[in-house]
């Protein structure tokens, strides 16, 4: 018979293996960690999603104003939300990976939606306030000490379709990244 503290471990369990020991679960010890950074699918789908995104920021600008702006390529805003691409593609990838009854699934999944949130709610209405309080100095006197101020950052946040066209971007970057490793 075994002691209390010598507990089998099976594929699925968090059991310790005697009193002293720290519990340990079969994925801390696959091979995947041992892999080189640049072989890791979760932030390379990522990474590509943001890298897509931010290209493609460039062709919609083209597309709408008829005017090349590589500052899109660094850009916040617009066409489509690289922050939605880039946690989404992280999700996505954590739960193609990994599966989705994990935490580190639930933490992705969370944190994609609180970006994306934020994406269509505070930042886009700052970048709403800014282009009124934009307007209210531009309207000042040329004496008045404000006049001169460098002008605020319109372009802040995103509009859901944004915000849905970069989490399709980043499903999609991250799927077919996962087909094809």
């Amino acid at each position: 018979m075994r002691p209390v503290g010598e507990l089998a471990i099976s594929s699925s369990s968090w059991l310790p293996t005697s009193h002293n020991s720290v519990p340990t679960s079969p994925s801390f010890t696959s091979s995947s960690s041992s892999r080189p950074v640049y072989m890791n699918y979760v932030l390379l789908s990522a990474l590509a999603a943001f890298a897509l995104a931010q290209s493609i920021k460039v062709f919609t600008t083209w597309y709408r104003e008829h005017r090349w702006d590589l500052k899109q390529l660094i850009g916040s805003g617009g066409m489509p939300s690289s922050h939605s691409a880039t946690v989404t593609a992280l999700a996505v990838a954590v739960g193609l990976q990994d599966g989705l009854g994990g935490s580190s699934f639930a933490t992705a999944l969370i944190i994609a939606c609180i970006v994306m949130y934020d994406a269509t709610g505070v930042r886009l209405q700052a970048g709403r306030q800014a282009e009124v309080l934009n307007q209210i100095v531009y309207e000042l006197p040329a004496e008045h000490p404000l006049a001169e101020s460098i002008p605020l950052r319109e372009l802040l946040g995103h509009t859901p379709p944004q915000v849905i066209a970069g989490g399709l971007l980043g499903t999609m970057t991250a799927t077919i990244i996962y087909l094809i490793s």
